[in-house]
């Protein structure tokens, strides 16, 4: 692809992109069936103990119960509201944070069960990129120190090998070569993201966490880095887990995506079915909760939420969304919910909405 070409796509809106995307994923999720897992968690369970007593501990229930598939070469999208668990599981899976109880498998291995040393051979492969440009960088080190950090801790020395690796991560991302020796406060939030990103895909990983990493930036600047990361994808042959908030930023760049509320899993399906179909109640108000610009497909009234977030040091039992959902019946505040399978879909509820004609 020609550099006019790039910018071409980069000037593009994300409105004006999102047609063709639905097309690429109409026809990734023909062939889901023969898609590798890449990584996948089984009951993936994490807490963090913030007092309490030995016999009556008080912790944050920040992760519960994860059962999650990633596959090679999609982008899998976390959603919810803040505070749901997104970036903590992000940073679990790669092992940022240690699980308190629960297995994440990558390429078949149990990595939560490995010594450092061991998983130090895998680390390489599962990178991250943060929310905040201005924080993930380092003041004091230069971009060319920042980019070259991950190879050389990974044994490539040699000063020229190294610089001309650097510069190549450097012209890949968008960051001239001339500015190989400033630093990051030199440079706008776009490109200390791209800078971030750089480092990301420095070792050529399999899964990347984009935790957020549009959403301290500019519209106009989102969509470059949006354009951005789907080009590597594409030529690195990436996997990513796409952490937001945003649903018209993920409803752009995911083929699936996964909703959390309180540390569990709603429901998981494909991008579109999913945004045109919720069967998870959380799911249909998240959905009539995004910006309509059309008028003509703005309803009169929207479904809006009502209450408060549960406690996570508390959470309700049952069904922990039932305290807020209007199709709540008894059984919900007493029984987990059950997984139930729609084709592609997956949903955590005791009545699954049916599809709006």
């Amino acid at each position: 692809m020609t550099a006019d070409e790039k910018n071409r796509k980069m000037a593009d809106s994300l409105s004006q992109t999102a047609g063709s995307d639905a097309d690429s994923r109409k026809l990734k999720s023909q062939t889901a069936v023969d898609r590798k897992v890449l990584l996948c968690t089984e009951h993936l369970v994490k807490e963090f103990p913030i007092g309490g007593t030995k016999k009556n501990p008080l912790v944050v229930h920040a992760v519960s119960d994860v059962n999650l598939e990633i596959y090679e070469g999609e982008t899998l999208a976390l959603v919810g509201e803040s505070g749901c668990g997104k970036s903590t599981l992000g940073r679990v899976l790669i092992r940022l944070l240690e699980a308190t109880s629960g297995k994440v498998e990558f390429e078949g291995q149990d990595i939560t069960a490995m010594k450092e040393a061991e998983f130090a051979k895998i680390r390489r492969q599962l990178q991250i990129i943060f929310q905040d440009p201005y924080a993930s960088l380092n003041p004091r080190m230069s971009v060319a120190k920042i980019i070259a950090e991950p190879l050389t801790t990974y044994g490539l020395k040699d000063k020229k090998e190294l610089e001309a690796r650097v510069k190549e991560l450097m012209k890949e991302v968008g960051i001239p070569e001339e500015f190989y020796n400033r630093y990051p406060h030199q440079f706008s939030g776009g490109q200390r993201q791209r800078i971030g990103i750089a480092r990301a895909i420095a070792l050529n990983p399999k899964l990347i966490v984009c935790d957020e990493p549009v959403s301290a930036l500019d519209v106009s600047i989102q969509s470059q880095v949006l354009n951005l990361l789907k080009d590597l994808q594409e030529e690195y042959r990436l996997t990513y887990l796409f952490i937001s908030h945003d649903l018209s930023v993920v409803k752009f760049i995911a083929d699936r995506v996964c909703v959390m509320f309180l540390g569990s899993v709603c429901e998981v399906g494909e991008t579109k079915e999913l945004y045109d179909h919720p069967l998870h109640p959380y799911t249909r108000f998240l959905m009539n909760a995004i910006p309509k610009a059309d008028p003509h497909l703005r309803t009169k009234e929207k479904e809006l939420l009502t209450g408060e977030i549960p406690s996570p040091v508390n959470p309700p039992s049952g069904c922990k969304f039932h305290t807020r959902c209007p199709y709540a019946q008894e059984i919900c505040g007493k029984e987990q919910p059950p997984c139930k399978t729609f084709g592609d879909r997956t949903v955590f509820c005791h009545f699954p909405l049916e599809k709006e004609a």
